[in-house]
């Protein structure tokens, strides 16, 4: 799938009340006039009988991406909507819905499609098929709600079953719907509340779609669930590792499906960073770990470049947004060809991406570390079975001691190189210690944000690296081809990065002298006090997994 959802218009809102009803022949004497006057008019619409059809794929993806799929069948036309699932507040649920009409009325018109709703979901879907979950039918009676001559929104009356098949009983519900523009809902809400009241209604805790899971037994969360997650100072330095590999791995799986649509840049970074996190505890823990679970070590880093690439270019277009707006109206403009090349930069990330998670090689990773993670640690092992206050002080001590070791390389003739290993270290020290956060709750976590702000300013100082980098690379590879005026905008441009990497250095010394200070003696303290006596077993260090520890 090419298409990149930069291209896709952003989705609506829809804002509605949803209420549930014992019996909804009162909330209709009610609106045919034995209401009191508070509000819009109120004009009978249509009576009809809807069909939708819900989909996804037999791994949940779209509901891990954070939405239901519906294919409508009413009139004798179809039409597929994609809802976000949202909390309900007080019977108040606002969602983003895309929606487009089908040529045909069964799942494969929906393949067939291009519009906002089958590019979004195919491209969650990746090469997995499409599959109906269940049906609902409702006889639905409409009333139109106007303000003043001016349309107010509508008001849906739904009897509708949910059937089970088998021969079971099918569910059954009664809903009053409430539809309405969002700025009209302050204007609306002493009519809504006068309904309620009148006709004995409750707010609806389960959309549709939600009743229908439940009614048929359905609990998608069950497909990421590889075993216990829970981390306490009793456990083992094994079970701490493999609850910590599963907290991740499910991370990475829940952001999947966001990454592949592409709406939302920060799904794509929270995937990249769980693999990250995997990486690292494959790392930290490979003494506790049973020998062949090394291998998913380069197998992640395949994944996370290919998540690497889009991420980058994500940042640098949000970067040349933001300072296009800074720029003189000349130069702005000129700075269209360059966001050109980096829009065509990205779709080619995009598309390789999207074939790396397509491809047999990820599906194969994912099976095998689902099933690795399932079978949990070696007992025989006895790195595996020490207890975690006995190995986590070294775990933590010996990355602390990397950080240090990198700092003091930082001077006034530091590389980028030598920031960027830092970088990696601190990476690595943080992620030991959330890791072990459970272990201690109390003295870890002001580290922890200490460790975020020399990350952050690490992580800003790379990234204008990166972007210098591939500015210049972009003006020697494409310079000729590139209007004049874009070359001289993209040069203000470099030089702005250059400024943005020499005040991050300026600010490094401060930042950096803050991890050394009293939190970090508190947690060194901590550590000391609750190691067991004899310390057992001494662990010794583990060879790296990776060639380079700048490719960590």
């Amino acid at each position: 799938m090419s298409r990149s959802p930069r291209h896709l218009a952003s989705a609506p809102v829809e804002t509605e009340w949803q209420f549930d009803a014992i019996d909804v022949r009162p909330v209709e004497r009610w609106l045919a006039g034995a209401r009191d006057h508070v509000g819009p008019s109120v004009q009978e619409g249509e009576l009809s009988t809807i069909v939708d059809t819900y989909l996804d794929t037999e791994d949940w993806r779209l509901y891990r991406a954070g939405y239901s799929l519906r294919v409508r069948r009413k009139h004798g036309t179809a039409e597929a909507t994609l809802k976000s699932l949202a909390e309900s507040r007080d019977g108040l649920r606002q969602r983003d819905e895309y929606t487009e009409p089908l040529n045909g009325r069964d799942v494969s018109a929906l393949v067939r499609a291009a519009g906002p709703v089958s590019t979004r979901a195919k491209l969650a879907a990746g090469r997995r098929p499409l599959i109906p979950l269940f049906s609902v039918r409702t006889r639905r009676q409409e009333y139109r709600l106007a303000m003043e001559g001016d349309s107010a929104g509508e008001i849906a009356v739904d009897r509708t079953t949910i059937a089970l098949g088998n021969g079971a009983e099918s569910a059954r519900l009664r809903r009053v719907e409430v539809e309405v523009p969002e700025p009209m809902v302050p204007t609306l809400a002493p009519f809504v509340d006068s309904m309620r009241t009148a006709s004995g209604l409750h707010p609806a805790t389960l959309s549709k779609y939600e009743a229908g899971l439940l009614a048929r037994g359905f609990q998608p969360g069950a497909t990421l669930d590889f075993g216990s997650r829970a981390i306490d100072p009793s456990m083992t330095t094994g079970e701490v590792a493999f609850a910590v590999l599963r907290r991740h791995f499910a991370s990475m799986l829940v952001h999947e499906p966001g990454s592949r649509m592409g709406d939302d840049p920060e799904e794509l970074h929270d995937m990249r960073v769980a693999t990250r996190r995997l990486r690292a505890a494959l790392k930290l823990f490979a003494a506790e770990l049973p020998v062949r679970m090394a291998r998913f070590h380069d197998e992640l880093g395949w994944v996370a470049a290919a998540l690497g690439a889009v991420r980058d270019l994500d940042v640098q277009l949000e970067q040349l947004d933001v300072w296009t707006k800074e720029l003189e109206p000349q130069d702005a403009a000129a700075l269209r060809a360059l966001r050109a090349t980096l829009e065509d930069e990205y779709r080619t990330a995009r598309e390789e991406m999207l074939a790396t998670l397509d491809s047999p090689r990820y599906d194969r990773l994912v099976a095998s570390m689902a099933a690795a993670l399932r079978r949990g640690p070696l007992r025989t092992s006895r790195a595996s079975r020490a207890p975690v206050l006995a190995t986590a002080p070294d775990f933590v001590l010996n990355r602390y001691r990397a950080v240090r070791k990198a700092a003091r390389r930082i001077g006034p003739s530091a590389s980028p190189r030598d920031y960027h290993r830092l970088r990696i270290r601190a990476k690595r020290l943080r992620y030991a210690l959330e890791f072990l956060q459970d272990v201690y709750p109390e003295e870890i976590p002001p580290v922890v944000r200490r460790l975020i702000e020399l990350q952050n300013l690490l992580g800003a100082h790379q990234d204008a690296d990166v972007a210098v980098r591939r500015l210049r690379s972009t003006a020697a590879e494409r310079g000729s081809a590139l209007p004049p005026d874009t070359v001289l905008a993209m040069g203000i441009i470099t030089q702005r990065y250059l400024d943005e990497a020499a005040e991050l250095r300026r600010r490094f010394p401060s930042v950096n002298g803050r991890l050394s200070g009293r939190s970090w003696r508190t947690v060194k303290k901590a550590m000391n006090r609750r190691r067991p006596e004899p310390a057992t077993p001494t662990r010794t260090a583990t060879p790296s997994l990776v060639p380079s520890e700048l490719g960590a």
